[in-house]
């Protein structure tokens, strides 16, 4: 298998119709298990794959007058073929011979000499255009979201999603940070070792590393290859600095006992852990039957003792009423807010999906409260931006319940606080993931 080889199968896969299509990241180490490629190799078809599967639309609009209304009658995988060789010629770096004779290598293998033969005439097309005739202009299209989506390759929908929230002064900012690499950082595992001494030995390894300014146990790294980072103690973890913010704001303690809701495979339930020093209790909840089997391998590994795992229905949560010292809401969102992190998201995401999500999220800030005791704290996050799943649930909570209030966050948050007082963090923004956060206090009777 050849790098262009791995790169078609990770497309195929991500866009398969006749079954469970896989996400990129899934279908590409899966199938790059299979493939004997060197690193160079390895780096090349991802570089490819998940390039063109974000610019999809992007890659459709370039091929679009030497494709014409045969596009409809082409077999699937020779129109992702056609992608494959536009994006190289476009966005990467590769000579247009290689680029042109590869690509028709593979139409070669996967069609017949017809196809082959348009392959061929179609990215030398491309190959001749001009630079600024490979770039979309405005004239060209019905509206501005038009223009942009196809400029930036995105949905129009999501397009003016993000105007609606962040403005027109921050959408392009927006959406072209969402196409680029987001910021890698590592969650240190405070049991074990401290963010000083962490740096230390990642430096030691030559890693680029820096403290988070926001969250005290997250180190922002960079250019840093999977091996450097590999650690077989418990160290860190890979986990993104603004999925940290919300722990952070909960701010767990020593002896505290805390619920968790949507737990997934446990990445804040270990920064809770770090935080509590393994002292106090938690009850992690997930319906997810794999998640769960993660979570608890990750605990016991790392010989946690504070901690149960539940399978079960978040909106449904057993156990003694207004008994927690602190409630956590990581609730299932529409994800628009780390769409630079999943290529194949922006593909699949539905304009309705947050009315649909939000009656979920209601009934876990319903579930969540029932737990928190008087002077407790709720925190409720999201990693979505849209008023339906953001201020629009803690608002409809807050007027259903009159004993909670908002809390107030720490000065650091300041540049992301809205006037609620609740956390909005903008994605693509200095390679920042999209969250909001609210911190919600119950009251102690008078």
């Amino acid at each position: 298998m050849t790098s262009r080889e791995l790169a078609l199968s990770v497309v195929r896969d991500v866009f398969a119709r006749d079954r469970r299509s896989r996400g990129a990241h899934e279908s590409f180490d899966y199938q790059a298990s299979r493939a004997n490629l060197d690193a160079r190799d390895r780096a090349f078809a991802a570089e490819l794959a998940y390039g063109s599967i974000k610019a999809r639309r992007y890659l459709d609009w370039l091929l679009a007058p030497y494709v014409g209304e045969r596009a409809a009658k082409l077999p699937p995988t020779i129109l992702e073929i056609l992608r494959l060789g536009a994006y190289q010629l476009s966005r990467m770096a590769v000579p247009v011979h290689a680029a042109v004779a590869e690509t028709v290598g593979l139409a070669k293998r996967h069609g017949h000499r017809g196809t082959a033969g348009l392959v061929n005439a179609v990215l030398r097309r491309i190959s001749e255009l001009d630079p600024e005739s490979r770039i979309p202009r405005r004239e060209q299209f019905e509206s501005e979201d038009d223009f942009l989506g196809t400029l930036h390759s995105f949905p129009t929908w999501i397009v003016a999603s993000v105007r609606a929230v962040f403005g027109a002064d921050l959408l392009e900012a927006i959406l072209r940070g969402m196409n680029d690499p987001p910021q890698a950082a590592l969650r240190i595992n405070l049991l074990r070792t401290t963010r000083d001494d962490a740096l230390e030995m990642l430096r030691e390894r030559s890693v680029t590393a820096q403290p988070s300014d926001l969250v005290r146990e997250i180190v922002l790294v960079d250019g840093a290859s999977p091996e450097s980072l590999a650690e077989g103690n418990g160290l860190w973890d890979g986990q993104g600095e603004i999925a940290a913010v919300p722990v952070d704001v909960l701010d767990p303690r020593p002896e505290m006992h805390g619920v968790e809701l949507c737990s997934g495979r446990g990445n804040k339930t270990l920064e809770i852990v770090g935080r509590t020093q393994d002292r106090g209790s938690l009850e992690a909840i997930e319906r997810d039957p794999y998640k769960v089997t993660q979570e608890r391998t990750r605990l016991r590994e790392l010989g946690v003792q504070s901690v149960h795992v539940h399978e079960a229905d978040a909106t449904v949560v057993d156990g003694k009423a207004n008994d927690a010292d602190f409630v956590l809401v990581d609730a299932p969102c529409t994800g628009l807010g780390i769409l630079g992190r999943q290529p194949e998201a922006r593909w699949r995401k539905e304009p309705l999906d947050a009315e649909r999500l939000a009656t979920l999220q209601a009934a876990l800030l319903e579930s969540g409260a029932r737990r928190v005791r008087e002077g407790g704290r709720l925190v409720y996050s999201v990693c979505s931006f849209v008023a339906q799943e953001t201020h629009e649930r803690i608002d409809a909570f807050l007027g259903a319940h009159p004993d909670f209030s908002r809390g107030s966050t720490e000065p650091r948050y300041e540049p992301w606080r809205l006037g609620s007082g609740d956390l909005r963090f903008p994605p693509g923004i200095e390679r920042r993931d999209g969250f909001f956060v609210a911190l919600l206090e119950r009251r102690a009777s008078a």
